[in-house]
């Protein structure tokens, strides 16, 4: 169930900043969001494999 919410939680926040990066299409701002998807993303799969 945790790993549930946690995907959920990823797949809301990936919406929010892609639809910032459409409305304010800046490379810097692009980067940014790029970058931290790329971060919360590699934390999800790291937090997905633990057995805890």
């Amino acid at each position: 169930m945790n790993k549930l919410m946690a995907l959920l939680a990823f797949a809301v926040l990936t919406g929010f900043l892609a639809i910032l990066a459409i409305w304010v299409p800046r490379v810097d701002l692009i980067a940014v969001i790029a970058l931290t998807i790329a971060l919360v993303g590699y934390d999800f799969l790291r937090s997905a494999r633990d057995k805890g």
